[in-house]
């Protein structure tokens, strides 16, 4: 299994930021998001169209994508940024209607503002949404705030019945990052860690039946 860093620390979130990860850490909608990702794989982003760079979509527009795939729609209800709001990282869901758990930061005077949002006014969360730092958090540390807001284990586990296979739900959940480039890796050990344990159990309760 791969070595994960928890200690690193990106400089900064605010600008100057690339193009990309000003995109990345702005645009709320997560297919469009994925597209941009795409463009610049390709070395395209300057044929990047303006409703795909925009921040958010009018109700007609997410109305209008909603009635194509429901799934569309994700992270296109995230409440608005505040000024000088940027997204460090998000959790995916891939639910019917694609949710998404986004993290945000904010430049204070002397400290760096931070607050976990969902699609329904924090009706996923828990109360520890929100925290503050002097420097940009270590991986480890953006980990420990998102699990405190979002649970994230307990959403896979949601979805999971008796005899369901894991594998179904390694994807069901994915993090992603313009800061934290091992922050995917990062939940897909623990995804690999969690099921492993489930998988030890199970075999424990066959062996005494």
């Amino acid at each position: 299994m791969m070595e994960i860093d928890p200690d690193f620390r990106p400089s900064g979130y605010f600008w100057p930021l690339s193009l990309e990860t000003h995109l990345l850490g702005t645009v709320k909608g997560a297919e469009r998001q994925r597209h941009i990702r795409i463009l610049r794989e390709q070395g395209r982003l300057s044929e990047l169209a303006d409703w795909l760079a925009a921040e958010s979509l009018s109700d007609d527009v997410r109305a209008s994508l909603g009635r194509i795939h429901p799934s569309l729609m994700g992270g296109e209800y995230l409440p608005d940024l505040g000024w000088s709001e940027v997204e460090i990282a998000r959790i995916s869901l891939r639910s019917v209607t694609g949710d998404v758990i986004s993290v945000r930061a904010t430049k204070g005077k002397r400290r760096i503002y931070y607050r976990i949002v969902d699609e329904y006014k924090g009706g996923t969360l828990t109360e520890h949404t929100r925290r503050t730092s002097i420097r940009p958090l270590t991986l480890g540390q953006l980990e420990q705030f998102i699990e405190r807001a979002a649970l994230t284990l307990g959403i896979i586990a949601r979805n999971l019945d008796v005899g369901s296979d894991l594998d179904r739900l390694k994807d069901f959940l994915t993090a992603s990052s313009p800061f934290y480039p091992e922050l995917a890796a990062l939940y897909c050990k623990r995804f690999t860690e969690w099921t492993e344990g489930i998988q030890a159990q199970r075999a424990g309760e066959d062996e005494e039946e």
